[in-house]
């Protein structure tokens, strides 16, 4: 039994934490999962230094020299071996304490000495550390100062270990800052290794805790060593690994933070854990469990920072989770659960990450929507693989084709690491080389006509003159559209620009998805259009293109917004506020904004959303958007805490960076207003001054993702003249009056109809047929389906134009979004395929699937997405064709 107290998770958090904060440290809460705007190098956090890079790096000065966090990260990088071993995980809290330019080696290492001791309740001949023991490519020896300094906290030099380079030397890329490291570890005694073992063996008896990493030096090309102006300490502790070793566990998966999912997973499932195993590979029920537990931790935690299931970026991440985690659940028992698992999260980790609570519906919501989904796309899949599996056995072979395991992946949407894992537990591989050549080739169809990125080589260079201008531009834009102002550093650009740096600017800055304003500068002898601004953290520098003489440092500019942009761009924002409230009051709480555009001429706002809104939908947000427009609210901004803001319900943006303080911008009064949202853009003055607002377009933007398009201010009113002047148009054509222009359209639409039932009257396809195929309709993520056979009989001499005859009236009548009809005609196959908009914007298109059915009737096909047709000469496997095209649209609906 250990000789030190046990702890839960909840007191080891608040040990360390405390601690740094009696040292003088902030307590900084967790960031999001998702990154914030300026670091686009990873899709999810991945370490607890992360959040504070500008900090390290002189781009943002600190609250504080000294922070303290218990950071939520996430790291994809050994997903394949969780639930197999002892440790591994997707998702984990990393303790840390942070000095930029403050304490360094001396003071971080008698933190950790007493905090090991003192606060853990560690005997000092149980706590080993190691330093960096020299490098001869870096020129560097021995780290003499570390191993002074422990020496100096009373450790003997025989539990001072040096470790080379690849042990105990922190960089984070091929230059950049670096410096040694010393890690502290446990001494777990001789039941778990040899005498002879030390830390940084291959053995279980030293388990490494706490990571300090003294950052002293800058690494240049060929490994050229030079000391930093400021040194800098970041350090990391991994709670689950540190509750494992105080509560005496085995696997972290024992620990209080894990086991209230295992006991979940035991419950429904009815199998039960081998808590004796470090490797769990073989032992289904124990790994799938273990899936199950950090899987589903993983994916609540995900959810509540804003990520959905998608087949892109993040969302994919989360998908992959999520996917394996329910067929794991399954190999034991277990299915529509995701929920059940989702609200066992929120009771266990609800009290330290109270987004959890907030957030509970939208886990639940994507959670069970997700398994459900999967659910079909599961059991099509399985039964493909299967049958490849078996077919490999017959043959022989240890592998099979690349193009079995993409066809898998692309037409089915079944997960290519789980075609993996299942493959491996029946002695088979894939080649994956031959996989990424294939997924090479559709990204590169994707990006076909797309444009390429943006060239960002000159955002460091931005960022540098930002730097070098040695002060901090104010920003007085919010009270002011004019204002008498300095220049503190110029910067000449090509084709007569130049970068300014002002002393104070009312121009907007782009950032929080609102466009950067545009404006005049003008000074003695000098003229200049703003025709961007940059921001760089708390900080901006404007691009201007010179019109007349030069701008010079110290000179006295007057600097001026374009003042009908702004206000457009105003109304658009504050309509973006509106629109967010209104979508959650009319679908949800799980919407949430997933990205906007705010300009002068529309708006755009991406938002969580698994189907399409209906048209009743559409009408009601934008009643709801326009009656708090009409009444007028006040619209203010108010600085306050982000505690503050959150008791009163403010609606903060993924990936945005937030400090203590925030701006919050409220629409109404009182206790309940309309909208309150962290925000740091512009805005009206009350919702009167927008005037109206419209929606455009609603479309999909990604999976379970949809997008709107809408217009509002002055935009609008024009968008409103032009319809109007189209309705008078229209009503001229139709030889009427605008206000009897829709009874018009209508009494010809009703005519043209009767036309049509005449004409298809006699086409061989009865009344009772239509019907049977419109029972036959399937209905999966949004998309309706009809796909059938029709007997060759019904089908006279020109069988394309008939099928697509017929393909219309289903669509009309049903009011289908997909249609595939197939027919054998003397010993040949004609397939005809119909994609309405909503489908293709889900990825169903009617010629992807004619061109799929006509691989399997052995012949050929294609067209566009809205229209295809297809034909083949195997007759005979025409039901095993549109059986294909139901499983592709099923997997692309879900």
């Amino acid at each position: 039994m250990p000789n030190y107290p046990p702890m839960n998770s909840n007191e080891i958090r608040e040990t360390y934490l405390s601690f740094f904060e009696q040292e003088g440290h902030l307590r900084m809460p967790s960031a999001s999962l998702v990154p914030a705007e300026f670091d686009a190098s990873v899709l999810l956090t991945t370490a607890g230094m992360q959040p504070f890079k500008p900090y390290f790096r002189g781009q943002e000065t600190p609250p504080r020299t000294r922070l303290t966090s218990c950071q939520k990260c996430f790291r994809t990088t050994d997903m394949d071996e969780v639930g197999k071993t002892a440790r591994h995980l997707t998702m984990f809290e990393m303790l840390g304490n942070f000095s930029f330019g403050d304490y360094f080696k001396e003071e971080a290492i008698g933190f950790g000495y007493r905090l090991a001791i003192d606060g853990f309740g560690f005997k000092p001949q149980q706590v080993w550390m190691t330093v960096f023991g020299g490098d001869d490519e870096l020129g560097l020896g021995p780290d003499e100062d570390a191993i002074a300094y422990w020496q100096g906290m009373g450790v003997p030099d025989s539990q001072i270990v040096r470790l080379g380079r690849k042990d105990n030397f922190w960089q984070a890329g091929p230059t950049g800052p670096c410096g040694p490291c010393s890690e502290l570890y446990l001494d777990r005694g001789l039941d778990f290794g040899g005498p002879d073992d030390l830390p940084g063996d291959d053995s279980e008896r030293f388990l490494e805790f706490w990571n300090l990493v003294f950052m002293q030096y800058e690494l240049g090309e060929g490994a050229s060593i030079s000391e930093l102006p400021a040194k800098n300490i970041d350090t990391g502790m991994g709670l689950e690994r540190m509750a494992a070793i105080l509560q005496n566990k085995r696997s972290v998966f024992e620990t209080d933070m894990l086991w209230p999912l295992i006991e979940l997973a035991k419950e429904l499932s009815g199998a039960s854990y081998d808590e004796t195993l470090d490797d769990a590979g073989g032992d289904v029920p124990t790994k799938a469990m273990r899936v199950l537990a950090n899987h589903t931790r993983s994916m609540a935690f995900l959810i509540a920072d804003g990520v959905v299931p998608s087949n892109e970026e993040r969302g994919y991440v989360l998908r992959r989770i999520m996917r394996r985690a329910i067929q794991q659940g399954r190999a034991i028992g277990i299915e529509n659960s995701m929920g059940t698992f989702a609200e066992r999260v929120i009771e266990v980790f609800g009290g330290a990450y109270p987004e959890l609570h907030t957030q509970r519906d939208a886990i639940v919501k994507w959670a069970t929507a997700e398994e459900a989904s999967f659910g079909r796309t599961l059991v099509q899949g399985t039964d493909l693989l299967n049958e490849l599996i078996a077919d490999a056995k017959q043959d022989q072979t240890a592998w099979i084709d690349a193009a079995d395991a993409f066809k898998l992946h692309d037409t089915y949407g079944f997960p290519y690491d789980m075609t993996k894992e299942l493959l491996a537990a029946e002695g088979l591989s894939v080649d994956d080389e031959g996989f990424e050549e294939l997924m090479d080739e559709q990204r590169d169809r994707a990006r076909s006509g797309t444009r390429a990125d943006a060239d960002n080589s000159g955002h460091e260079a931005i960022q540098a003159f930002a730097r070098d201008a040695g002060r901090q531009t104010e920003f007085v834009g919010y009270a002011d559209l004019e204002h008498a102002t300095s220049v503190i550093s110029v910067e000449p650009r090509p084709n007569g620009e130049v970068l300014l740096k002002l002393a104070e600017s009312v121009f907007y800055a782009e950032g929080g998805g609102q466009v950067s304003d545009h404006g005049t500068l003008t000074g003695d002898g000098a003229a200049g259009e703003v025709i961007d601004v940059y921001r760089v953290g708390d900080d901006q520098v404007v691009l201007v293109k010179v019109t007349e003489g030069a701008f010079s440092a110290g000179q006295q500019v007057t600097a001026k917004v374009d003042k009908g942009a702004r206000f457009a761009t105003a109304t658009h924002h504050t309509a973006t506020h509106l629109l967010h409230a209104a979508l959650r009051e009319r679908l949800g709480t799980h919407v949430r904004q997933a990205g906007s555009a705010v300009r002068p001429d529309k708006l755009r706002f991406d938002f969580t959303h698994g189907a399409p809104m209906t048209a009743e939908d559409v009408a009601a947000v934008e009643e709801r958007v326009n009656g708090w427009i009409a009444e007028n609210h006040d619209v203010h901004a108010v600085v306050t805490t982000r505690d503050a803001a959150e008791e009163l319900g403010a609606m903060a943006l993924f990936g945005e960076k937030y400090g203590d303080q925030v701006r919050m911008v409220e629409v109404g009064d009182g206790i309940v207003a309309v909208s309150r949202e962290l925000c740091g853009g512009t805005h009206v003055n009350s919702t009167g001054e927008i005037g109206v607002f419209t929606i455009a377009v609603e479309t999909s933007s990604a999976a379970n993702v949809r997008r709107i398009e809408a217009l509002a201010g002055p935009a609008a009113a024009r968008q409103l003249r032009e319809h109007e002047r189209d309705l008078k148009a229209i009503a001229d054509r139709l030889r009427t009056r605008p206000d009897q222009a829709l009874g018009a359209v209508v009494d010809r639409e009703a005519k043209l109809k009767e036309l049509q039932k005449a004409k298809s009257a006699g086409s061989g396809v009865s009344d009772a047929t239509i019907e049977e195929f419109g029972e036959q309709a399937v209905e999966a993520g949004g998309i309706k389906s009809i796909v059938v056979q029709l007997d060759g009989d019904a089908v006279g001499a020109d069988a394309v134009k008939d099928l697509r005859s017929l393909g219309e009236r289903l669509r009309d009548k049903f009011s289908a979004d997909v249609v595939v009809i197939g027919a054998t005609l003397e010993g040949k196959v004609q397939i005809a395929a119909i994609a309405q908009p909503s489908a293709i914007e889900a990825g169903v298109k009617a010629g992807a699937l004619a061109k799929l059915a006509a691989e399997t009737v052995g012949g050929g096909g294609g067209g566009k997405d809205n229209l295809a047709q297809a034909g083949g000469k195997d007759a005979a496997k025409l039901p095993e064709a549109l059986a294909a095209v139901r499983a592709a649209i099923a997997a692309a609906a879900g």
